[in-house]
């Protein structure tokens, strides 16, 4: 069943039907992010109805693949506003909750997804979801993020799409990407800004305790060395650099301790582990940082100094660079010690004692 394009819609209750959003079910999807979406868009028409003049609403409907005796086709599996004919404005691909390496050939709605964006649908996808649109190769020249850990796979798989994995959401109006597993909230939410305003997603973000779309997803991304690329010489330089991070490390130093030239070794470096040497070391170094953050009271500074950055503020400044919050604001956000401590309440209900403050 294809959607038809009709006028302007006003359902029973005399809400305007501001647009259609579709929800694609694919075999493996997280139907989490189905429910949820749906429950996103219903809150914000619940405030758009009660606040917008006039009284508007996000029409949603799911789709799925059915086989027929002509062969499969696309249908629509349900809807909030049967009554009315479908004019979808967008369509979200979520989630699959296998790697991308495991999931079946988008085939079967490739074509329908292309006579979509032909009609003017937006069409948006999420984490492993964006692999399903990109093989429709309409992503092909754009902008695109995807899952931190799909990236590489992403880019090789399908070369010609311009993989951003730092963007949390790429709203690049006719196409929507967003990046990890539950980033359907920072899409849902997007969407939500565009067909209802910034005021009805703010009042939607606040009644289900999320905050308003995030742009970054560096904040959540781990620093995965690459180690199976069969250069044991390199291989043995990055072991040697995980043991000893506070320790000053320059090209120089590292190619004379691999018996290579250092234009050898900073080929083979990257070529092995697709980052300089210099990146490499940052990476690291930053990476071991949050976790001291994340599992000891140590103060700041004395981080800095274990993981090889004797000027503080020069860590601090390169902190603030990778992850998009400073190291005081990623202890508060993820440090376990900090949330422990702010839990401990006396009997007498007193404020909760903090052992160790961290330093600013």
């Amino acid at each position: 069943m294809s959607p038809t394009a009709t006028g302007p819609h006003v359902d029973e209750t005399g809400a305007r039907v501001v647009g259609e959003v579709g929800l694609l079910e694919y075999a493996e999807c997280q139907v989490s992010a189905i429910h949820g979406l749906r429950d996103i868009f219903r809150v914000a028409s619940e405030f758009a109805v009660a606040s917008a003049d006039p009284p508007s609403v996000i029409r949603v409907s799911t789709w799925a693949v059915s086989a027929t005796d002509d062969g499969p086709v696309m249908v629509c599996t349900s809807d909030t506003h049967p009554e009315l004919a479908h004019r979808l404005s967008h369509v979200v691909i979520p989630p699959s909750l296998v790697v991308p390496e495991l999931m079946a050939s988008a085939g079967e709605f490739t074509d329908w997804l292309v006579g979509l964006r032909s009609e003017g649908t937006t069409l948006c996808a999420v984490c492993a979801g964006v692999f399903v649109l990109a093989e429709t190769h309409l992503l092909d020249c754009r902008d695109a993020t995807t899952h931190w850990a799909f990236a590489e796979e992403l880019a090789r798989r399908y070369p010609k799409v311009r993989v951003d994995a730092s963007r949390m959401v790429i709203d690049d109006v006719d196409i929507m990407t967003a990046a990890g597993i539950l980033a359907w909230v920072d899409l849902g939410l997007t969407v939500v800004d565009r067909m209802l305003g910034p005021s009805v997603m703010l009042h939607t973000a606040r009644f289900v305790l999320a905050d308003p779309p995030r742009r970054r997803q560096s904040l959540y991304r781990e620093f995965t060395p690459r180690l199976q690329h069969g250069d044991t010489d390199i291989r043995e330089v990055q072991a040697r650099l995980h043991a000893c991070l506070r320790e000053p490390h320059s090209v120089e130093h590292l190619a004379r301790a691999a018996a290579m030239h250092p234009r050898t070794f900073q080929r083979r470096f990257k070529e092995a582990t697709g980052l300089t040497a210099t990146e490499y070391i940052q990476a690291a170094r930053i990476a071991k940082a949050r976790e001291l953050l994340e599992l000891t009271s140590e103060p700041v500074a004395q981080i800095s100094r274990s993981v090889g950055y004797l000027d503080v503020s020069n860590f601090r400044r390169l902190f603030q660079r990778t992850t998009g919050v400073t190291p005081s604001e990623y202890r508060r956000r993820f440090g376990i010690v900090a949330r422990v401590d702010r839990r401990e309440y006396s009997s007498a209900g007193q404020p909760a004692r903090i052992r160790s403050t961290p330093s600013r």
